[in-house]
């Protein structure tokens, strides 16, 4: 059935200001040029303001300065995209899944799982392993054993959480992702590699989210730990022993080499790169596609590589990027004289 609130209630569970009709219902959220007149929009771009006029949404989240020449309802606040944000939750399509186990998921005897868990088809639960109150395992997701999940944690379709891992409470891991697998550690000797057994874990915080088919290693020695309020995107690596602090942001496609340390509040854009054993700054943002290959001991704003470009002036330019070090030479030598 469908959800439905009134814009007072709406209201008060993001704190806004209620501005027209507080009996006015809604039963869905949508963009401003698709909206329909049962549901709730929201403006938070000023690229869209456009669209503000003709909207046939019944309600728009606004900024307080365009909720003046606004006459339709609206839920003013400061911050709309975080109303937006706060109120999403409500209109969610995902059903949920009831309390209890499901007939064909393989539970071990030893496993302690609070009553109220929801565990779905085909789900294995190894031995030793504590489910807390709350969580919600979906169809095909493996916990292996020895593995500890806080109360009201979420394990989307196809998971895999190997052994010994620690996930916090309210964590969301989406479809596929994979933690605590081997960390990619090996010593080479008589032309050929040895396997360096990873015998740490992986340690995950409390309202982390962890995005589709990311891959988390677990430690050589010692722990890889994701701290709080950490959010990952999509298809992102993070190797062994890596530490990630509270309120990262990284997006999709980006890599970390081994015992990495990023610091707190960092933003981390897509398919960026680090190398191992560095450390990151709190509050630095790395922008799209940078190689970082050396420690960051101070927030900013780093970048790497360069823009793109028309191909016959890029392979110009790559011809001149060869000549640098010649041109300096000859520029030094020049002021000399």
């Amino acid at each position: 059935m469908t959800a439905q609130y009134t814009l007072s209630e709406l209201a008060k569970m993001c704190g806004a200001h209620l501005q027209g009709d507080p009996d006015r219902q809604v039963s869905g959220l949508n963009t401003l040029q698709d909206a329909q007149s049962h549901e709730l929009s929201f403006l938070a771009n000023p690229a869209y303001a456009r669209y503000l006029g003709n909207t046939r949404a019944g309600a728009v989240i606004l900024s307080p300065e365009m909720a003046e020449s606004f006459v339709g309802n609206a839920l003013v606040l400061v911050n709309p995209y975080l109303g937006y944000a706060k109120l999403s939750s409500c209109f969610a399509t995902d059903r949920g899944a009831s309390a209890g186990i499901h007939p064909t998921a393989v539970v071990a005897d030893s496993a302690d799982i609070d009553p109220s868990a929801a565990i779905g088809a085909n789900v294995v639960i190894e031995a030793g392993v504590s489910i807390a109150a709350d969580v919600r395992i979906d169809a095909g997701t493996v916990v292996g054993h020895d593995s500890v999940l806080g109360a009201g944690v979420y394990l989307h379709r196809n998971v895999t959480v190997c052994h010994g891992v620690t996930i916090g409470e309210r964590t969301i891991i989406h479809c596929g992702a994979v933690i605590g697998s081997d960390g990619f550690g090996n010593a080479h000797a008589d032309g050929c590699w040895h396997k360096i057994t990873q015998i740490g874990g992986v340690v995950i915080g409390c309202d982390v989210e962890i995005g589709a088919n990311t891959c988390i290693d677990r430690g050589a020695l010692g722990n890889t730990e994701i701290h709080d309020g950490v959010r990952l995107d999509n298809l992102i690596q993070i190797a062994h022993n890596v530490v990630i602090g509270e309120n990262t942001a990284i997006a999709a496609s980006v890599g970390i080499s081994g015992s990495t340390k990023i610091g707190k509040n960092c933003t981390i854009a897509g398919a960026a790169g680090f190398a191992g054993h560095l450390t990151i700054a709190d509050g630095t943002f790395i922008s799209g596609m940078a190689m970082i290959t050396r420690s960051i001991p101070k927030a900013g704003s780093y970048s790497s590589g360069t823009g793109f470009m028309e191909s016959r002036e890029w392979r110009k330019n790559a011809v001149r990027f060869r000549q640098l070090d010649e041109l300096t030479r000859r520029v030094k030598k020049l002021e000399q004289q």
